[in-house]
C-alpha cells in the first residue's frame, strides 16, 4: 500500500448510508413546491437516522450553505456528517442562462496558477455560510475537462484535505447523465487522492453510471448514489395523468417517461413486497447493493398536487431504510431489477463523447487518446456511451 492509501485509510471518513440534499425541497433547483423556511429547515436537519447533509455552494449563489448552517446550528459537530461542493464561479462569472454558471477553470476565468487560490477561497467562503470549520467531503462540483484532468487542480483539493479544511475530498460529475469516460481518466490518474464520487444511478438509470462502479471500487473510492427516486417516480406519489407543477424541471423530459418507469416499477413492486420494502427503500437497497456505493441521496419533493403525500412522509420513509440495506436483495432478485431497468443508450450523454464534435464546451467535449485509453484498460469504449436509434 502506499503512503498515500495508507493516509487515506487511516482517516477515511464514513456518511450515513442515506444522505438529504439541499436541492430538495424545491428552495433551490425546480422540483416539486418550495417549502416555507421552518419546513424547509426541518428537512434538511441532519438527526440519529439520517446524519448527513450535502450542500453545494452555487445552490442560491451561497443560499443553500445558509439554510444548512441554520438546519444544523447549534448540533454538535460530530453528530452529522457534512458535504459540500465548489467548482462553479458565481462570483467572477456571468450566468449563462440554464448552462448555470461557468467552472472556475474556464480559461476566460483563470489559468492554472490561479487554481488553488480559487479554491481555497471559495472552501472558505462556504464554509463560513454553513457556520462551521470543515466538510467531511469536500467534492468538486460538476467539473469541466480541466476539472478531471489537471494535476494542479486535484493537487489543490488535496492541500485543502491536508490543511484541515475537509476531511475528505471527491468529484460530483453532472448535472446531467455521462462523464463516465472522463470520471474513470479521473480515478486512473489521481484515484489514491479522490476518496469519493457522487453519480446519477437508480434502478431505472442504471446505464452509464455502473461502468464506472468497477473503477471506483478498486480505486477505493465510495459513491453517492445521487437522484435514487429516478424523477420522484419511486417516492410513489406520482400516477398516470401526473401534472406537474409549473417551471418544474421534470417537464424537460421526453414524452411517455413517466408511463414508461411507472410500468417499470410495478414490475419491481412485488420484491420490494417480499421484503416489507417500500419503492423508494428498493431503489435505494438496489443501489447499496453495488460494493462502491456507500451513501444514497434522493431527491424530496413535495408534489404540492391533491392526493401527493407531504414532504415530511418522504423523509421519514427515507430514515426507515433497514440498516442492512445493502444486503436485503438477493443476486437474483438483484438480476431481475437489472433487467428490467435496463436503459442502455437511451439519451445522449455529457462528458466525452463521440457524438460531439467542434468547439469544447463546458458540459461537453471530443473523445481524445488519454479517454479511450484509460476507459479502456476497464472494458468501457466511447461506443458503450452512445445512444442507441
Amino acid at each position: 500500500m502506499s503512503t498515500d492509501n495508507a493516509q487515506n485509510e487511516a482517516t477515511k471518513v464514513e456518511l450515513s448510508q442515506a444522505a438529504i440534499g439541499a436541492w430538495s425541497g424545491g428552495r433551490f433547483m425546480h422540483f416539486g413546491a418550495p417549502l416555507e423556511d421552518d419546513r424547509f429547515t426541518a428537512l434538511l436537519r441532519p438527526d440519529e437516522t439520517i446524519s448527513t447533509v450535502i450542500t453545494a455552494d452555487v445552490y442560491g449563489t451561497g443560499g443553500a450553505d445558509i439554510a444548512v448552517g441554520e438546519a444544523t446550528k447549534g448540533l454538535p459537530r460530530d453528530s452529522f456528517q457534512l458535504v459540500g461542493a465548489i467548482g462553479h464561479d458565481f462570483e467572477k462569472g456571468e450566468r449563462q442562462g440554464a448552462k448555470g454558471f461557468p467552472r472556475f477553470t474556464n480559461p476566460a476565468l483563470r489559468g492554472p496558477e490561479q487554481y488553488s487560490g480559487y479554491l481555497r477561497a471559495a472552501t472558505e467562503a462556504s464554509l463560513e455560510r454553513c457556520g462551521t470549520s470543515h466538510f467531511d467531503a469536500l467534492l468538486l462540483h460538476n467539473p469541466d475537462r480541466i476539472g478531471y484532468s489537471s494535476e494542479v487542480v486535484w493537487q489543490a483539493m488535496d492541500d485543502l484535505r491536508s490543511e484541515g479544511l475537509a476531511s475528505s475530498i471527491g468529484v460530483a460529475p453532472g448535472p446531467a447523465n455521462g462523464f463516465t469516460l472522463d470520471l474513470i481518466a479521473c480515478l486512473e490518474m489521481f484515484g489514491e487522492m479522490i476518496d469519493w464520487a457522487m453519480l446519477i444511478i437508480n434502478p431505472l438509470e442504471q446505464w452509464p453510471a455502473h461502468l464506472a462502479l468497477p473503477a471506483c471500487e478498486k480505486h477505493d473510492v465510495q459513491v453517492i448514489a445521487r437522484v435514487a427516486d429516478y424523477g420522484g417516480l419511486f417516492h410513489g406519489d406520482i400516477k398516470l395523468g401526473h401534472q406537474f407543477l409549473e417551471r418544474d424541471h421534470r417537464t424537460f423530459r421526453p414524452d411517455g417517461w413517466v408511463e414508461a418507469g411507472l410500468e417499470k416499477i410495478e414490475r419491481m413492486r412485488p420484491i420490494a413486497e417480499r421484503h416489507g420494502l417500500s419503492t423508494l427503500q428498493l431503489a435505494c437497497a438496489w443501489n447499496l447493493s453495488h460494493p462502491a456505493v456507500s451513501c444514497v441521496v434522493p431527491t424530496l419533493l413535495e408534489e404540492g398536487t391533491p392526493g401527493t403525500r407531504p414532504i415530511e412522509a418522504q423523509r421519514a420513509d427515507l430514515a426507515a431504510l433497514p440498516e442492512n440495506a445493502g444486503s436485503i436483495l438477493t443476486a437474483d432478485e438483484i438480476s431481475q431489477i437489472n433487467s428490467i431497468g435496463d436503459n442502455t443508450g437511451c439519451m445522449a450523454l455529457k462528458g466525452g463523447s463521440l457524438e460531439h464534435s467542434g468547439e469544447e464546451l463546458a458540459d461537453r467535449w471530443p473523445v481524445n487518446d488519454q479517454l479511450v485509453e484509460y476507459a479502456g484498460r476497464w472494458g468501457v469504449t466511447p461506443a458503450d456511451l452512445q445512444r442507441l436509434a
